[in-house]
């Protein structure tokens, strides 16, 4: 293990590719699951944001925990085999996912934070799937994926977890 970490930003962003992607795919899906889920429950607005904001952050925390406790598991694990550790810094990976998860799964709150009214829920869907779409399509910009193909990719996974979500809540306000 030489502690080396790429020194440019396309070896930066390689070599942090899965956080990142992980993470922001994560956040992005599971703020809007519940922006959808009580939507679908047809709550008010203010649920959407503290049950939003609280996912955003202990969500957050619990995918960096779990980035880095992984990581470290896995460490502990090639050096149990008599493999030298090959990733010397979990706890950036866990920061990278953190990070990645606040910023991209904010993205499904700002309509509501911002108060527009009934267009809220429209916002929330319209900038999920710009920020699906966007996410998925950045990084192509490191693999030999078409940007277009890995844009549609995680636009299709975020949107199928919405309907999920949406419908889920719909159906358990029905029988509460």
């Amino acid at each position: 293990m030489d502690g080396h970490e790429p020194d440019d930003a396309t070896g930066l962003l390689r070599h942090y590719l899965k956080d990142l992607i992980y993470g922001a795919n994560d956040g992005i899906i599971t703020t809007f699951a519940v922006v959808t889920g009580v939507t679908g429950a047809a709550l008010e607005s203010r649920i959407v944001v503290i049950l939003g904001l609280a996912n955003l952050i202990a969500d957050g925390f619990s995918m960096g925990a779990s980035n880095f406790l992984s990581i470290r598991s896995d460490e502990a694990a090639r050096m149990a085999d008599g493999k030298n550790p090959s990733e010397p810094f979990p706890l950036r990976h866990a920061f990278a996912t953190f990070g990645a998860f606040v910023v991209a799964g904010a993205v499904p709150l700002v309509s509501y934070l911002l108060g527009i009214g009934d267009a809220e829920f429209p916002v929330a869907v319209a900038l999920t799937m710009i920020a699906l779409f966007a996410v998925g399509a950045a990084r192509a910009s490191v693999t030999d994926t078409r940007w277009w193909v890995a844009g549609i990719e995680m636009l299709a996974v975020g949107a199928l977890a919405a309907v999920v979500a949406f419908l889920i809540g719909d159906f358990l306000a029905g029988i509460t």
